[in-house]
């Protein structure tokens, strides 16, 4: 299956605070319980703390993000000790570090950790727009674009959350592809395995990056640097219940000379309630799961759609 993956071979990247590491500026921890008790069950977890890293003590005084003439540093308030070079320069050497992660969770707010909206304060103290990026986090999201990376508040929806989670699943199906070697054959038969997945996100994605792999003109290096890229960045785009009913549609085709009339009717009443938020989607997904057990069809077996990730993580059962 598409997410049978050794717990010890799938490592995520994480801000030490939200496994519980009591590395912050007050000597306390922010532990994230989904990332401990219910994704932590399924992955191996690699911590950073750049703060510590780079030899902040703890606790310590807190550092902000200040901006002044459209230059943005990380010091204390009053604009001492300025640590901007050394969590970049940290991040950097991190970056190098951490190809074999397949994700990253990033501890929100931070000024050297946070995703986005972190706040941002003029010199005299005043808040800014909060539209910082954490200095070391932006070091690691330069250097990995294609890595999926997520903040420990945007996990408390479940939709990003599952979208986070699905996201770190294919990536690692690549690199397992991509450690395997390389061949357009390969290529190809991984993006058939995405079908589904990608156009529950982006239909005009998946053609998209059909018509690359049909290209003989590139070298096979910028076909795969070009594909993860653009895979990577569909499946960033949220699916909603019509792509999914869309996406199910597609799939009950596969059955229409198996079905008799009723169960037709009943799957198409399911994707329907699915489709108009009275039902979640796994249910519709069951039924097709069912039917390909009644009537196998390899393609649509092979499909990451299907199974994502464990079912133990219980994610499309919120949407």
């Amino acid at each position: 299956m598409i997410h049978s993956v050794d717990k010890k071979d799938l490592k995520i990247g994480i801000s030490a605070c939200l496994i519980g590491e009591k590395v912050r500026f007050d000597a306390s921890n922010k532990p994230s319980n989904f990332c401990i008790k219910e994704l932590g069950q399924h992955v191996t977890y690699k911590s950073f703390c750049p703060e510590v890293a780079i030899g902040l003590p703890i606790p310590r005084q807190t550092i902000r993000q200040i901006k002044k003439d459209d230059i943005i540093s990380v010091s204390r308030p009053d604009g001492s000790g300025d640590v901007t070079s050394a969590l970049k320069a940290y991040g950097k050497k991190v970056a190098t570090m951490t190809k074999d992660l397949s994700g990253y969770v990033f501890c929100s707010k931070s000024p050297s950790c946070g995703m986005e909206r972190v706040k941002v304060y003029s010199p005299q103290g005043n808040s800014l727009p909060s539209d910082g990026i954490g200095i070391f986090a932006k070091e690691i999201m330069r250097a990995n674009p294609s890595l999926p990376c997520e903040e420990n508040g945007r996990l408390n929806d479940p939709i990003i959350r599952e979208n986070f989670v699905a996201r770190v699943y294919a990536y690692k199906h690549w690199q397992n592809v991509e450690a395997s070697g390389l061949s357009k054959h390969k290529i190809t038969t991984f993006h058939s395995q995405y079908k589904y997945t990608v156009m529950s996100h982006d239909l005009v994605a998946y053609k998209k990056l059909g018509q690359l792999l049909a290209r003989a003109d590139l070298p096979l290096e910028d076909v795969a640097a070009q594909y993860i890229t653009g895979l990577m960045a569909a499946l960033t785009i949220k699916a909603t219940r019509k792509k999914h009913a869309n996406t199910l549609s597609h799939m009950q085709g596969y059955f229409s000379k198996h079905l008799k009339s009723n169960e037709r009717q009943e799957l198409c009443e399911q994707i329907n309630a699915y489709r108009a938020g009275l039902i979640p989607l796994f249910a519709p997904l069951t039924l097709i799961k069912h039917y390909l057990l009644q009537y196998p069809k390899d393609y649509l077996a092979k499909q990451a759609y299907l199974s994502p990730y464990p079912d133990e993580l219980k994610l499309r059962y919120a949407y």
